[in-house]
């Protein structure tokens, strides 16, 4: 008789675990869904009133320039961006930022440069851009938005040169070795890339 009763009670439990499994299995379907629809009609991915897509989410805290003056992403504009990750203590940096200078100031036009720091300080930051001439634009040292950025691209080491479309798409995290090697037909060769008209 209690053989029977055991027996009774583990098919008992048995049960109620399978219909358990199969109502969190439905309500994880159903959570699944609903996440999958959301992603385009959530709050946190809808555009903000007036906000326009492309640099202002980039870099929502604006730009400095060398002088360490605030500028706004209306000077990317229209432009191919650069996004620089470099520094002074750096021989290859050394070695690479007077090339990007002179690429940089010969094509104002189409590009331009946003120099994300990995020097000891800000201090040595704004030195390292006053010393090479360095006539672009730069982030706050060690702010969210040059981790966010550095970790957006994956970058492992320095100098790296990420270029981005002037819809902020990315084009090729190779541009210091576009820049070495092609100076003179790189820009044409993005244009052409990213679906940009040549003037």
């Amino acid at each position: 008789m209690k053989k029977i009763r055991v027996f009774g009670l583990f098919m008992t439990f048995l049960l109620v675990g399978v219909l358990g499994y199969a109502q969190i299995a439905a309500d994880a379907v159903k959570g699944s869904g609903t996440a999958t629809v959301g992603q385009g009609t959530s709050a946190s991915n809808q555009q903000a009133p007036g906000l326009k897509p492309g640099w202002p989410t980039v870099f929502p805290d604006g730009l400095l320039d060398g002088r360490r003056n605030p500028a706004t992403v209306e000077v990317l504009k229209n432009k191919f961006v650069g996004l620089y990750f470099s520094a002074h203590w750096c021989p290859p940096c050394r070695a690479f930022s007077p090339k990007l200078v002179e690429f940089r100031d010969a094509h104002t036009k189409d590009f331009e440069v946003v120099f994300i720091s990995s020097d000891k300080d800000e201090n040595a930051q704004f030195a390292y851009m006053k010393e090479l001439n360095m006539k672009w634009y730069t982030v706050k040292y060690r702010s969210e938005v040059a981790k966010s950025i550095s970790q957006k691209y994956g970058v492992k080491s320095i100098p790296t040169l990420v270029i981005l479309s002037p819809n902020g798409d990315l084009i090729t995290d190779q541009g210091r070795n576009d820049v070495t090697d092609s100076s003179g037909s790189c820009i044409s060769d993005w244009k052409t890339f990213s679906g940009v008209q040549h003037k």
